[in-house]
């Protein structure tokens, strides 16, 4: 008989401020508990509300920082949870303390593109991070592109690195003929995902604008950014109002799943003109909805929507603005993406992540 696993996560994660994280341990301890196996998480400190479903182990000394937790804090909630395994499951771990562990690195942007993240600039914080991932027994990351990211960043040993993708949750799917009342008016092209400068949404703005510009069938097109700011939204607006154009640019904030949902089933399409990612979970999320998916050219791309989306030159407004405009006066062309974006969905689900997961758990507590 296969003796249960158990394997400790860090509990605030169900509550952290960066959304991609939020949702990626959400989601992923939900496939796990649902895969059946003799496993037992355990949810080290945190909401305990947030983290139902999971044996919760409080830990009483609440430093005053989030390094301070990551250092100190989750090793002494591990050591009383008595794991088999830890998972951090977003960039931070304790560098010394814990036997087996796990970590989770979706990108390394603020290695590779400091200049994005000047609040991480910080020698100590990025000496931390380097810590965390060379202390972990296995890494687990998004994508090959990330893999490689990751050797190059932190000379890590590739046969420690473990890629396993993202998937979406069965309730993105496409539209049953119900509008949400909360959907902005048609047409738009939407982007998910958090206002940041990689995000590149200068060249979708510029796009739509020029689609504006020329009249016809997408004289009313809009932008709509569905994500928290990180600075960039003044940016943009400031650009719409130059062009005279403010109406040209919506923006909705963070959104629960119902309304996100909605949001891609009435999408134009999803626009993804990021210029580092270290996988692009909207795409997915996009293409199991039945929305059609216009991407950067870059690694992450090919590997997430392959031949089932267009991808577009990274600073070329005239190009998104061309492709855009072919969705709409070519139905057909739409349909299509439609269709194969359909299928390559299929190929990602958070059971699959959630098997592969757990398998790392097992390798690790070997």
């Amino acid at each position: 008989m296969t003796p249960t696993l158990r394997v400790g996560l860090d509990g605030r994660a169900f509550d952290s401020p960066a959304a991609g994280v939020r949702r990626y341990v959400r989601e992923l301890t939900r496939a796990l508990l649902a895969l059946g196996e003799p496993l037992t998480l355990v949810a080290l400190g945190g909401n305990a509300a947030s983290c139902a479903g999971l044996e919760y182990v409080a830990e009483p000394w609440h430093p005053p920082t989030n390094l301070g937790w990551s250092m100190v804090g989750v090793m002494r909630a591990a050591r009383r949870a008595a794991l088999n395994v830890y998972h951090a499951p977003a960039y931070t771990a304790p560098p010394v303390g814990i036997r087996r562990m796990v970590i989770t690195l979706h990108d390394v942007s603020y290695e590779r593109r400091p200049e994005w993240y000047p609040h991480r600039r910080d020698h100590l914080r990025r000496s931390f991070y380097r810590a965390s991932a060379k202390a972990a027994d296995l890494v687990i990351t998004d994508s090959e592109f990330s893999r490689q990211e990751i050797v190059a960043a932190y000379g890590i040993p590739d046969h420690q690195i473990r890629v396993i993708p993202l998937g979406a949750t069965s309730g993105f799917a496409p539209a049953d003929g119900t509008v949400p009342p909360d959907c902005p008016d048609p047409p738009f092209v939407l982007h998910v995902g958090d206002l940041h400068t990689r995000r590149n949404l200068e060249v979708a703005l510029d796009a739509v604008l020029r689609l504006r510009a020329r009249g016809g069938p997408c004289r009313d097109l809009t932008l709509v950014l569905a994500g928290l700011d990180r600075g960039l939204l003044p940016v943009l607006q400031r650009r719409a109002a130059d062009a005279g154009q403010p109406v040209a640019l919506k923006m909705m904030g963070h959104v629960d799943e119902a309304t996100l949902l909605g949001l891609y089933q009435s999408a134009l399409a999803l626009v993804y003109p990021s210029r580092y990612e270290g996988f692009g979970l909207p795409m997915v999320e996009a293409m199991a909805s039945g929305a059609p998916v216009l991407a950067a050219d870059v690694s992450t791309s090919h590997e997430v929507i392959a031949d089932a989306g267009l991808r577009l030159p990274v600073g070329d407004s005239v190009a998104w603005a061309n492709a855009i405009e072919a969705l709409v006066i070519a139905p057909e062309k739409r349909a299509e993406f439609r269709e194969r974006g359909l299928r390559r969905a299929q190929a990602f689900t958070w059971r699959r992540t959630a098997e592969a997961t757990y398998a790392v758990y097992r390798e690790c507590a070997e």
